[in-house]
């Protein structure tokens, strides 16, 4: 069955673009790709890839009052992507994909056309268990604002609805997805495999350092100001934690940049091809609030490193001896030392 698929994210950028790349090149091989709707498609591939040009959004973002706003840039990006790909969907497709947040006005007009199966492709948790993940985390660190609005979560319920099945990428997203009441049979697993470029290295720095990584967004949500309590107390002139990524907000870089000034040890690279670090690290903590995936913890574990990560992440079930790592309990700093203080002692 020939299908449609859309995406705002570019085609293999971040971890939802990775996400959308697999879905096309999985979709092409099976002879199943009729087009993909992106900002960013794959090189040269102008036979299937159709680019959104996302100027507008831009202009919104930089020079209206919504620039002040989490919430509605987040949603905004979505809508007016998902809206332009609906006006460009002229003729039948058999099979329709996309993703929460930006597949709703795809769907419809998919329907309208007369598209047989609608699929939905749902990156993290059920919306009510990312929005209550998402609160207790600012409850815990008033650093920042959430981005995650009530239109948002009533556009992902209404594309939960219209989906005839939404993909989901670990048991933990299957699980709150069930417990929210979305029946087991429209829910269908959809399994993220990292690049093949992540093995091992031949072998790591001997220099004496204890390197602690985290590759991704630096946010509250993401449980950073976590794993700076619990790095902070850990014990050794010879740590150090190295964060790859960058931040969404101005409060929560001069939050960092005050943890940086107090302890040297703590560095920021910014956004960086996070292979090199994965080489020379030691372990790997990944503190989010809540992850239906992880593809940053899954890179490590494939690269030879130990991870750590909260229960609320999908990653845990990847996790299954002490050698791979350590599952501990959601926002709390004491969870996150305990199992580091053990590897520091054996590194």
């Amino acid at each position: 069955m020939l299908k449609t698929i859309s995406c705002r994210a570019a085609y293999g950028k971040n971890g939802q673009g990775r996400h959308f790349a697999q879905v096309v090149d999985e979709a092409q091989a099976a002879g199943e790709l009729k087009q993909y709707y992106t900002t960013g498609i794959r090189p040269g591939d102008e036979q299937f890839g159709r680019v959104i040009d996302g100027r507008r959004t831009q202009f919104l973002l930089k020079y209206t009052p919504i620039r002040f706003s989490r919430g509605w840039p987040t949603f905004l990006v979505n809508d007016l992507f998902d809206r332009a790909v609906a006006r460009h969907l002229k003729d039948f497709n058999a099979g329709y994909a996309g993703f929460v947040g930006g597949a709703l006005h795809g769907f419809r007009r998919a329907r309208e056309l007369g598209t047989l199966r609608l699929e939905l492709h749902a990156p993290t948790c059920h919306v009510h268990v990312t929005a209550r993940q998402n609160a207790k985390a600012h409850r815990d660190f008033k650093i920042e604002r959430g981005w995650l609005n009530p239109v948002t979560i009533g556009k992902a319920l209404k594309e939960y609805e219209m989906a005839d099945v939404i993909y989901v990428n670990s048991s933990y997203t299957l699980e709150s997805f069930i417990d929210e009441g979305i029946p087991a049979e429209k829910l269908h697993r959809f399994q993220l495999r990292p690049h093949p470029r992540f093995t091992p290295p031949a072998s790591r720095p001997k220099d004496g350092i204890f390197r602690v990584l985290y590759v991704g967004s630096l946010s509250v949500t993401k449980g950073i100001p976590v794993l700076l309590e619990a790095f902070s107390r850990l014990a050794g002139s010879d740590a150090e934690l190295i964060l790859v990524g960058g931040c969404s907000t101005r409060a929560m870089a001069n939050y960092l940049a005050s943890w940086e000034a107090k302890d040297p040890r703590i560095r920021r690279e910014g956004y960086k091809d996070p292979l090199p670090f994965l080489h020379q690290a030691d372990v790997y903590v990944h503190p989010s609030y809540q992850e239906g995936f992880g593809y940053a913890p899954m890179e490590a574990l494939t690269s030879g490193l130990p991870v750590i990560v909260t229960e609320d992440t999908g990653m845990k079930e990847h996790v299954l001896s002490p050698e791979q790592g350590y599952i501990v309990r959601t926002g709390s700093w004491q969870a996150i030392l305990e199992p580091l203080e053990a590897i520091y002692q054996n590194h």
